[in-house]
């Protein structure tokens, strides 16, 4: 049977800055210490230290990527492990959270209603800031003003956890976002699924609030729903996934499976 989220004791996890690629691993080995038992379900703000396209595990590179552009730009290229689209992410532009969570909890939903529950404290959050925040299927947060951001998720076998994460624009740069990914251009491969061209409207713009204090309002508010205390990562947690972006994340097997 479906257990709530109150039957477990999460942990809130919110840590200084560093690499995409580390963030990215760190979802990998993050769920995988929750399916082990050896961390209790977590909610994780990510910070990164650098410009980065974050692209889908099915996605083909060279259709969702300028690589010139990214190169001048020096932007890194990192394939998450999860489906969905490619997002253009800069240090302080977007809000990033993931969610490792016992399959318990999502037993019964659908893979499709399975998103707007894990992220209806996110949809109340930002209610209460005055947005007109709502679900859009299959995995996107929208608004009257136009998209906010998109989730993603995997199912483990391995523990039956889930991985669920989503990316919300705070303050894009627009001009810049499109020169770098390849929305709305004419496809150069015949493999990996595209993003589709949405609009997307920063949360700056909806609420005049700084990044902290948006991220601030929603963890309050994941608390006042869910219950949850800080955490922090552990050290053989960072060493793990250390060791996965050298073996996996920033290797060109993985980065560029699909070309």
């Amino acid at each position: 049977m479906a257990k709530s989220w109150r039957d477990y004791e999460w942990q809130i996890v919110h840590e200084a800055p560093t690499s995409p690629a580390l963030q990215a691993a760190l979802d990998e080995v993050l769920s995988l210490e929750v399916a082990a038992g050896r961390r209790p379900p977590t909610l994780r703000i990510w910070e990164w230290d650098a410009p980065a396209v974050i692209y889908g595990v099915f996605q083909s590179v060279r259709n969702e990527v300028d690589l010139e552009q990214a190169r001048q730009h020096d932007v890194a290229l990192v394939r998450r492990i999860t489906g969905g689209g490619a997002m253009f992410m800069e240090p302080g532009s977007t809000i990033t959270y993931s969610l490792y969570a016992p399959g318990e909890l999502v037993d019964g939903l659908s893979i499709a209603d399975s998103y707007p529950f894990l992220d209806e404290w996110v949809l109340q959050g930002l209610r209460t800031l005055g947005i007109d925040a709502f679900y859009k299927p299959l995995n996107d947060i929208s608004s009257a003003k136009g998209k906010i951001g998109g989730a993603a998720q995997k199912r483990f076998a391995q523990g039956n956890v889930v991985l669920h994460h989503a990316t919300m624009a705070y303050d894009m740069d627009a001009q810049k976002m499109t020169q770098i990914l390849r929305i709305g251009r004419e496809k150069l491969s015949d493999k990996g699924t595209t993003s589709a061209a949405k609009r997307v409207d920063p949360l700056r713009s909806q609420t005049g609030l700084s990044r902290s204090a948006i991220i601030a309002h929603l963890k309050n508010t994941f608390i006042e729903r869910h219950g949850g205390t800080p955490g922090a990562l552990h050290a053989e947690e960072i060493a793990a996934a250390q060791q996965l972006v050298a073996s996996k994340f920033s290797h060109p097997d993985w980065l560029f499976k699909l070309p």
